[in-house]
């Protein structure tokens, strides 16, 4: 297997400058060669007849340029255009911004082109985004396939170098699988699927082909997820074992009754934590599910067993909030709850690291601050994570190594498949609570385009004056212009303050402003005195306002599905009908139907799968998550049920010496990844 991880440069024909090319591709060696993925396809076996094309269509036509011209647009595009003809008509194929083609492309050759027909002054043209010269050098086979490219590298240097590695190199590449196995799950040899993903015979080849090496990545995948794991086991762990009855008053004094999913979970949770082994749990559960409470309860377990407990959330509005609830949950029950951000004074800060060492405090509510280390506990039994997807794996491991192996509770509200979920957090176990608590009404969901907002702002004026309620003006804030935005936020506040609600108490809410005057914001909305809340997404998540009934999210296009679920969670969690008002104009087919499903869905993992199908893992998560961005083949949505198979091979294929070296060639680290 060691030929396969040789520099490229010894390859016959590349050399160093070559070498330099395909780097700046992230092709290394001859390993990444085989996984340099093609991101499609030709297919010269079944050209269009110039003659059948329609306008509007995609096409894919062989003909020989009789002529060609280039020129400039008005704004200095370079356009180049050639005349085509074959048995049955002429076409104009069109290139913009390649002045190279000039010199590359003369009458006389025959081209392969691909791409889609438009009518431009009553004639038809072919955008071309894929061409090739057909030349007695050409590979002589139907489907070629087309790879990204970089500066000096051609299509025809690069397909020529991945037969040449195929051709010599194969039979080093190893497969993990047994031929008993391959036969069992009918997968093909991983020769075969190598060659049929560069150069596929046919259509049943490639899929064939694709299902082996979408397997093979998977299989790799969950490999590196053990490494991880064991890395990180500990054979230290807490056992809780109440010594008194705090556990059964603060349940008893609850105004509510826990629903049946929140009592299954935290038995599950429970179990953990008086098991002789360190508790790692993934609590997954949607908006308003009630995972608050459960986390509070499992403090509490903590506590009368005579440990600490810590909460981290991402921002200092939701590490608040949690800190009241807390309060409100253990008052007059002899537990002390603190919190420490980084708005906290140095006076404050220096008090709470003293009470926290000798054990004074019980329960320490946090953002990242509480994983410095400097914050020392006397005996922390258990660490929960708010919103784990903002948190990564290094973030987490640093809260578990506060104390003595205290037991691991982390909590997300973005619902994902079970299997993707028992993936991407292999090292958890899972708990879901799929329930809702009794009497939440469903929040009446609406697109509203920009031009109407007018009438949501009347709405609004009309509900406040008649039924006492609240809302929420969310403006987006994206980290690219996020000085525009915010003033967009200033400017709605303004706009609004002195017009439409000239007559109710305004509020202007964002990331810029000092903890103290967020806080002072929080408490006056949540007192009812601020009428209407203009905010940037700080009040995302966890924000819990319950006379506040209406959500207006502005420019409802630039945000994903699972974060306008969030935001819709903010409200509904009172006795009155809730709205969520979309106001937006999306330019694209992406933008129009993440506001269409939102208006028809409210299940949080519909919307969830959805989100992900329209913007892929990676953006999904925000991150760099585990190497998710390095899987070339694989797709963790569509390929649920390679997955769920992945994990079933596992068990049954011993990890060979090599596995190690493999795996760390397939998943490169990088800081990102790293970091994560």
């Amino acid at each position: 297997m060691e030929a396969l991880f040789q520099d490229i440069q010894y390859l016959k024909g590349i050399g160093p400058k070559r070498s330099r090319q395909f780097k700046r591709l992230g092709v290394d060696n001859i390993f990444d060669l085989f996984w340099y993925v093609p991101r499609a396809y030709f297919n010269r076996g079944h050209p269009d007849p110039i003659k059948s094309l329609k306008p509007g269509e995609a096409a894919a036509v062989r003909a020989t340029v009789k002529g060609t011209h280039a020129s400039r647009s008005r704004r200095g595009l370079h356009i180049f255009k050639a005349l085509m003809e074959d048995d049955t008509g002429l076409i104009t194929a069109v290139w913009f911004n390649q002045p190279f083609l000039d010199q590359l492309i003369n009458p006389g050759q025959e081209l392969f082109v691909s791409g889609k027909v438009k009518t431009a002054q009553g004639l038809m043209e072919l955008n071309v985004s894929e061409y090739e010269i057909l030349d007695a050098g050409s590979q002589q086979v139907d489907v070629l396939p087309v790879y990204a490219l970089t500066e000096g590298l051609s299509q025809k240097t690069i397909r020529g170098v991945i037969l040449y590695i195929l051709n010599q190199y194969l039979h080093h590449y190893p497969d993990i699988l047994s031929p008993e196995l391959k036969q069992k799950y009918d997968l093909c040899d991983i020769g075969f699927a190598f060659y049929n993903l560069h150069f596929p015979q046919d259509g049943p080849a490639y899929l064939r082909a694709r299902k082996r090496l979408a397997l093979e990545e998977l299989l790799l995948f969950q490999y590196s997820l053990i490494q991880e794991q064991k890395k990180q086991q500990s054979d230290s762990y807490v056992v809780h074992q109440p010594q008194s009855n705090l556990l059964e008053r603060i349940q008893e004094q609850l105004p509510f009754v826990l629903t049946s999913a929140q009592t299954r979970v935290l038995a599950e949770i429970y179990e953990d934590m008086g098991a002789s082994r360190q508790m790692n749990r993934l609590l997954q559960g949607d908006v308003g599910s009630g995972k608050t409470v459960v986390a509070a309860l499992s403090m509490a377990r903590a506590v009368a067993s005579g440990y600490q407990a810590a909460i981290m959330a991402p921002t200092e509005i939701l590490v608040e909030q949690h800190y009241q609830s807390l309060r409100k949950i253990f008052q007059d029950q002899g537990v002390e709850v603190a919190r420490l951000t980084r708005s906290t004074s140095a006076g404050e800060r220096r008090s709470i690291l003293e009470a926290l060492l000798s054990g004074e405090i019980n329960i320490l509510a946090g953002t990242h601050s509480i994983i410095q280390d400097e914050v020392e506990f006397k005996c922390l039994g258990l660490a929960v994570i708010d919103e784990q997807h903002r948190f990564g794996v290094k973030q987490r491991a640093l809260l578990s190594y506060k104390g003595y192996a205290p037991d691991l509770l982390v909590m997300t509200a973005t619902p994902i498949p079970r299997t993707l979920a028992l993936t991407l957090y292999g090292d958890l176990s899972l708990s879901i609570i799929d329930q809702m608590p009794p009497g939440r009404k469903k929040v009446d969901t609406r697109f509203v385009p920009n031009r109407n907002a007018d009438r949501v702002y009347r709405f609004i004026a009309r509900k406040v004056r008649e039924e006492a309620v609240q809302a929420y003006i969310v403006c987006p804030l994206v980290e690219e212009s996020e000085k525009q935005d915010l003033l967009a936020a200033i400017t709605l506040y303004e706009g609004l303050k002195e017009g439409m609600f000239s007559h109710l108490e305004v509020g202007l809410i964002h990331g810029r402003l000092k903890a103290w005057e967020k806080e002072q914001i929080m408490q006056r909305f949540k007192a009812g005195e601020i009428k209407v809340l203009v905010s940037t997404t700080v009040i995302e998540v966890g924000v819990d306002v319950p006379a506040a009934s209406i959500m207006v999210v502005m420019h409802a296009e630039r945000f994903g599905l699972s974060q306008l679920h969030q935001l819709r969670g903010r409200v509904g969690r009172g006795k009155k009908q809730s709205y969520c008002f979309l106001l937006g104009d999306p330019h694209t087919e992406d933008g129009c139907k993440r506001l269409m499903i939102m208006e028809n869905t409210q299940d949080g993992f519909r919307l969830a799968q959805e989100d992900l199908l329209l913007r892929g893992a990676g953006e999904f998560w925000g991150v760099k998550q585990h190497g998710l961005n390095q899987l070339k083949v694989a797709d963790l949505l569509k390929d649920l049920k390679l997955l769920e198979l992945s994990r079933i091979l596992i068990q049954e294929i011993g990890q060979a010496e090599w596995m190690n070296s493999y795996i760390g060639k397939k998943f490169k680290k990088d800081k990102d990844i790293v970091n994560n």
